[in-house]
C-alpha cells in the first residue's frame, strides 16, 4: 500500500463491523462506494486485507484504505424555509434537497439530516409520513401530532396517494412509449445495500411510467430519455431497480447505472396528489 491517496486510521471505539466503522468515520463517502472499496481488497486491518462488510473492528485497530472513494459533496447543515411547499397546519410539505438523508440512520447519528433539521425549526413532534432516498430529491410530507398520521399512514398503505417522479435515464433502452413494470424485488445477496428483480420469493413491485413525447428537454442529450414514473406500490429503490431492470438506468445512479454519468441522481419527487376533502395536489418544478 505506497500510495499518497492512501488514508491510515486508528479505531478507538467500541467493536463495530468494518463497514459501520468506515461509515462513522467517513460520514461522505457513499454506501455504495464504501462497499465497492471493501469488496474489492482495498482495505486492510491491522495489515490484513479484508474484503468482508461484516469483520469486527476491534478498538485499537488500524485501518488502512487504498484509493479511497471521493467524498460526496457535504449537502446543507440547517433548514432552509424555502424548502416549504406548504404548511396546512397539521403537515407540512416539504421539497427535499438531493444529498440530505431523510433522517437519521442509527440512533447516535449526527450526520444533517431532514427530520432532525424540521424538529430543530418546527419542534421535536414532527414525524415523516414517508421517505426519498438521500440522492433523490423532491416533495415528502411531515406530520404534527394530531389524527393526520393515523389518516396519511392508511392513504400510503392503501396506496391512495399518487406521486409522480420525472427521471433522465440511458437510451436506447427497452422502455415502450408508455407502458407498466410490474415485478418482485428482494435485497440483492451480494449487496445489503441493492434490491434486485427476482422470480420468486421477493415483494411485489408496480410502476406506470410514460417517455417524455414534448420537445427535448435541455438536459437530455443524446443517449438520454426523459421519463414520468408513477409507483403504484413503495417499495425500497423501486424506481431505480424497475428503470435498470428495462436497460434504461438513471443517470447519477451509483447502486444501478453509472455514477459518473451525471453529477448527481436524476430522479425528482415532482407531485403528490392527496385525497383530503375536495383532494390536494403539491408540485415541485424539476431541478434538472
Amino acid at each position: 500500500m505506497a500510495s499518497n491517496d492512501d488514508i491510515s486510521v486508528t479505531w478507538n471505539a467500541p467493536p463495530v463491523r468494518l463497514d459501520r466503522a468506515l461509515r462513522e468515520l467517513f460520514p461522505l463517502w457513499a454506501k455504495a462506494a464504501l462497499n465497492e472499496t471493501i469488496s474489492s481488497r482495498r482495505v486492510r486491518v491491522n495489515s490484513k486485507v479484508i474484503w468482508m462488510s461484516s469483520w469486527k473492528v476491534e478498538r485499537g485497530d488500524r485501518i488502512e484504505i487504498h484509493l479511497p472513494p471521493d467524498p460526496k459533496e457535504a449537502g446543507p447543515e440547517s433548514f432552509d424555509a424555502r424548502w416549504v411547499v406548504a404548511d396546512e397546519g397539521s403537515y407540512l410539505v416539504v421539497d427535499k434537497p438531493e444529498g440530505l438523508r431523510p433522517e437519521p440512520t442509527q440512533r447516535n447519528d449526527t450526520t444533517p439530516n431532514l427530520l432532525s433539521m424540521m424538529k430543530t425549526a418546527f419542534g421535536s413532534e414532527i414525524v415523516l409520513a414517508h421517505r426519498l432516498d438521500r440522492d433523490t430529491s423532491g416533495l415528502i410530507i411531515a406530520t404534527r401530532p394530531g389524527t393526520i398520521r393515523a389518516q396519511l399512514d392508511e392513504m400510503f398503505r392503501t396506496h391512495t396517494i399518487e406521486k409522480r417522479y420525472e427521471a433522465i435515464v440511458t437510451a436506447p433502452n427497452d422502455l415502450s412509449p408508455s407502458g407498466t413494470i410490474d415485478s418482485l424485488l428482494a435485497p440483492d445477496q451480494d449487496r445489503r445495500d441493492k434490491q434486485c428483480v427476482v422470480e420468486r420469493g421477493g415483494k411485489r413491485a408496480i410502476t406506470e411510467y410514460e417517455v417524455f413525447q414534448g420537445p427535448a428537454p435541455a438536459a437530455a442529450t443524446t443517449g438520454q430519455q426523459r421519463v414520468r414514473l408513477w409507483p403504484r406500490t413503495g417499495r425500497t429503490h423501486q424506481l431505480r431497480v424497475h428503470c435498470a431492470s428495462a436497460g434504461a438506468p438513471i443517470l447519477g445512479d451509483r447502486l444501478y447505472g453509472e455514477h459518473a454519468s451525471a453529477p448527481r441522481l436524476l430522479l425528482h419527487a415532482t407531485e403528490l396528489q392527496l385525497p383530503l376533502g375536495t383532494g390536494r395536489c403539491y408540485t415541485s418544478p424539476v431541478p434538472f
